[in-house]
């Protein structure tokens, strides 16, 4: 792995002795949406998962790791969370929150362990790729890996896409 620094959310797997892969990418400063990273690592977008972090009524801070290709269901989440509403925290706060940037937001190595949710797709997948803490650089990783690390829940926290009348068509 030459070339590659680890960063803190690696050193943090290294030390609990968890087995991943650091894939570096191409950053597009202006585009760092999850597909450009799946086109990026030549990988399916649903094996690519991105980091949200929400904020609720009486939970607070939580984070949602979900496809690159879904968005969370606020209702969903908040049910989950055990709030009654939730909000996507603002941009602004996620640096100071959690020590990571946009696009470059891992599940591993916040600055506080915050209650996390996996999307139940992730368990779907042998792995799964999330930011390893910077832009350019991913974790390929066993999603049980991830999740058990990250002390998390499985949950169905996105947005359904009602699939049911176009398979009748077809």
């Amino acid at each position: 792995m030459t070339g590659i620094n680890k960063t803190n959310a690696a050193r943090l797997l290294d030390k609990a002795k968890i087995k991943y892969t650091l894939v570096p990418y191409e950053v597009d400063e202006n585009n760092l949406a999850a597909d450009h990273v799946a086109e990026q690592l030549g990988e399916d977008i649903k094996t690519v998962f991105k980091t949200l972090v929400l904020h609720g009524d009486r939970v607070g801070y939580f984070v949602c790791v979900v496809p690159g290709d879904a968005e969370v269901d606020l209702k969903k989440a908040a049910k989950v969370a055990g709030d009654k509403k939730v909000d996507l925290i603002p941009m602004k706060e996620l640096l100071p929150l959690t020590g990571y940037i946009r696009g470059g937001c891992s599940p591993v190595g916040m600055k506080k362990a915050f209650p996390t949710f996996f999307h139940v797709t992730a368990n779907d997948y042998k792995k799964i790729y999330v930011s390893a803490g910077q832009r350019g650089l991913q974790f390929e990783i066993a999603p049980a890996d991830l999740i058990n690390y990250c002390r998390a829940k499985v949950a169905d926290i996105i947005v359904s896409i009602d699939l049911s009348n176009e398979e009748e068509s077809i």
